[in-house]
């Protein structure tokens, strides 16, 4: 799926590997880009049916939590159109 198409706002910052501990280094152009410094707190969320983990400032909360909510009708109209369904529908019609 081409993440662009859905919104031109969304952005791979890099990748990240999981250490046998667990943990996990937030790519430095990330951090600088979103504003992650040394002591800022991250909220951990679980979202789209356990599949995406969201790593969000405590002091961006309430905008996320806006965006994300507009952006939700976008990615629910595209998933219809993608879905088995919809491919039914477009071959009937």
């Amino acid at each position: 799926m081409d993440i662009e198409h859905v919104s031109p706002e969304y952005k791979c910052l890099g990748s990240i590997t999981v250490n046998p501990r667990g943990q996990v280094v937030i790519p430095a152009n990330a951090r600088r880009e979103i504003g992650i410094e040394g002591g800022d707190t991250l909220l951990v969320f679980k979202v789209l049916h356990d599949q995406v983990l969201a790593l969000v400032k405590v002091e961006a909360l309430e905008q996320v939590l806006m965006e994300m909510s507009r952006h939700m009708a976008g990615f629910e109209k595209l998933m219809d159109e993608h879905s088995p369904k919809a491919a039914g529908r477009k071959r009937r019609s």
